[in-house]
């Protein structure tokens, strides 16, 4: 049990190959260096895995897990993780969601739940406040998300696979409600483990420190957020899909597997044509006061609306202009339980290698009818379908088109074309779950999205890239939405970009890199709170932490590295973090050189300012951010990790 405040002070730990369950040992000091969330489970698993272990051994965790925040009546917090190793890279993923099976686990007793083995059979598992009980799941295997969910007991949360899990195929989802945990195959480690479905009920509170305080505070924040520029009006308004046309003003929308950043057809797919013809309603988490989500009409069901990355990556990444078969798809991609971001990535590459006459698969650039039939192949690996569903890099390794291939460490790339936003490019390379957006530290934020900080210049892209990924590392270990952190940035840098003021602080933001260098080194330097960060204040109200920004920017940097080096134990080898040479060699624009990504330049500011070489944190680094390693056994899988590297 916890004596902190913001948790409920057990770990459950389920073993479905005995059909058991305990507690995991957790305690209150690992409670405050980890917060909860991605970098707790990042040192749970650390504490596991071992040299050769693969997604699909039996002894692979799932780590489920909730930060203090959640359940605490603070804005956005509804958020939870799921941690494991992916099938799809091989390394840690990290998949975080929104639905409401994270608020309903606290209630129940858990701050997380780790789930270990392989049943016998297809199983749902039960987790009530005061048992877990394995139910037979062989009527519900086979169905698609929405059937699957419609069947469990209507008084629960719910994680949930669909037919494309249950076929193991390396992109496929967990559900909950209608929210994906969506990126890495976490669908497939379920459906390796004959697992269905797991829910949960409870009636529990966490307690909470300054109560009073909290409720004053949460007005405040809720205020800020809901009159900020982008998660008061543009989120709203248009939700993700919104940035849409700041993409394709700034060249910096995937078109044509990543061969362009500009799409004659965008405003087709736009979320002003979304919001104008085919909006029915908002719709949000739980605890959500931005409220982005999208609701459509398909065939006369109101359903889950696509977000941005749906839109652009099915959209102008495969030369498609019509929107409604993009909400169409984006229906069908959720009940077979895939994720979309791979599977449009996946077929945007198999489109360019049939236009290329590497593979005869009968996918073609702006061709749509079959597009459906190639969804429903890849969920149940028939023909064409059995080699999409194993994603680019494979495909690449089997067909050619390696410099051509979308991806980062086997995952592909979010909607964002990285040639007119070098920043982001080198987040992509360095994500440590692969091509993510958001591990990647969001910098395309800067670069044209949020504010209009020069997109083509290295300087000061590696120290603001290391210092957002640490700070969204540990905003989503809270429990956060990272939709919050938009409120970071002052409104008039949003609002007013013509101001002289504005125009000065974004001309030299880029060389503000030497000094957030200093905090990423030594982040205890920044023992200070800020109103722009709300989420340390939350924190003390909450946990009693006394927390500050350096906390936050540590307990990050914890994760990070702890993150890295489980990658590095699982087989990652030095200098993994690269891109492929269309978007590092080949100028998006040909008359401006400019225009790609000058990753060998930005990666040696940046493993310089991590304190890591070649892409491996060293052991001082380890040291400094309480990654506690054997030096003998750091010693040998550094050495593995070398050779060929």
């Amino acid at each position: 049990m916890s004596e902190l405040y913001g948790y409920m002070g057990k770990v459950l730990k389920i073993d479905l190959s005995s059909g058991t369950h305990e507690l995991y040992p957790w305690t209150d000091t690992d409670r405050k260096r980890t917060i909860g969330g991605k970098i707790m489970a990042a040192d749970i698993l650390f504490s596991h895995i071992r040299p050769g272990m693969k997604a699909f051994d039996e002894d692979n965790w799932i780590v489920v897990t909730t930060g203090p925040l959640t359940g605490s009546g603070c804005p956005n917090t509804s958020r939870f993780n799921i941690s494991t190793i992916s099938p799809l890279t091989g390394i840690i993923t990290s998949s975080n969601c929104g639905g409401d099976f994270g608020l309903t686990l606290k209630r129940a007793g858990y701050d997380a739940c780790i789930i270990t083995g392989r049943a016998d059979r297809p199983t749902t598992v039960h987790i009530t406040e005061n048992d877990v009980t394995f139910e037979d799941a062989a009527g519900l295997w086979g169905l698609k998300m929405s059937e699957a969910q419609e069947k469990l007991p209507k008084d629960t949360a719910k994680l949930v696979i669909g037919p494309a899990g249950e076929n193991k195929v390396l992109y496929s989802c967990v559900f909950s409600g209608e929210r994906t945990s969506g990126r890495g195959g976490v669908g497939a480690v379920f459906g390796d483990k004959n697992l269905k479905a797991v829910t949960v009920k409870g009636t529990k509170k966490c307690k909470i420190a300054h109560p009073r305080k909290l409720k004053k505070f949460n007005k405040k924040w809720v205020k800020t957020l809901q009159t900020h520029p982008l998660t008061g009006r543009q989120l709203p308004k248009l939700g993700t899909a919104g940035l849409i046309a700041p993409m394709q003003a700034h060249s910096i929308l995937a078109t044509k597997n990543f061969s362009a950043g500009r799409f004659k057809g965008f405003e087709k797919v736009s979320g002003e044509e979304l919001a104008e013809k085919h909006l029915v309603s908002n719709s949000a988490c739980s605890t959500c006061v931005i409220r982005c989500g999208r609701s459509v009409k398909v065939d006369g069901k109101t359903v889950k609306g696509p977000e941005l990355e749906t839109l652009g990556l099915l959209g102008p990444n495969i030369m498609n202009d019509d929107i409604e078969m993009i909400l169409r798809w984006n229906y069908e991609l959720d009940e077979l339980g895939m994720d979309a971001i791979s599977a449009a990535g996946s077929i945007a590459f198999a489109m360019e290698l049939n236009e290329k006459g590497m593979w005869d698969c009968g996918l073609e650039f702006g061709k749509t009818n079959n597009i459906s039939e190639v969804f429903r192949q890849i969920a149940f690996r028939e023909g064409i379908g059995d080699d999409l569903a194993n994603g680019t890099k494979r495909m690449s390794e089997k067909f050619g088109g390696k410099e051509f291939a979308i991806h980062a460490k086997g995952m592909e790339l979010a909607a964002y074309e990285p040639r007119h936003a070098v920043g982001q490019g080198l987040g992509y390379a360095t994500a440590n779950r692969g091509g993510c957006h958001l591990n990647a530290g969001y910098m395309v934020v800067l670069e044209g999205l949020g504010l209009d900080v020069d997109s083509l210049t290295p300087h000061g892209k590696a120290a603001m890239t290391i210092m957002f990924q640490n700070l969204m590392e540990a905003i989503s270990a809270c429990g956060s939405c990272l939709f919050t952190s938009y409120a970071v940035f002052p409104g008039f840098l949003v609002e007013k970009p013509n101001w002289p003021l504005t125009q000065m602080i974004l001309k030299v933001f880029p060389y503000f890199g030497p000094v957030v260098n200093i905090l990423n080194k030594f982040t205890r330097l920044a023992h200070i709170n800020i109103p722009l960060i709300q989420h340390t204040y939350a924190l003390n109200y909450v946990c009693d932490f006394h927390a500050t920004v350096g906390t936050a920017l540590t307990a990050g940097s914890h994760g990070y590295n702890m993150e890295r080096i489980c990658n590095i134990i699982l087989g990652q080898k030095a200098n993994a973090d690269v891109l492929p040479k269309r978007l590092t060699k080949t100028p998006q624009d040909p008359n401006d050189p400019r225009t790609k990504v000058p990753l060998e330049r930005l990666l040696k500011d940046y493993n310089r300012a991590r304190g890591w070489k070649d892409g491996i944190p060293t052991y001082s680094t380890l040291k400094r951010f309480g990654v506690d390693i054997d030096r003998k056994y750091y010693d040998q899988i550094v050495k593995e990790a070398r050779k060929n590297g």
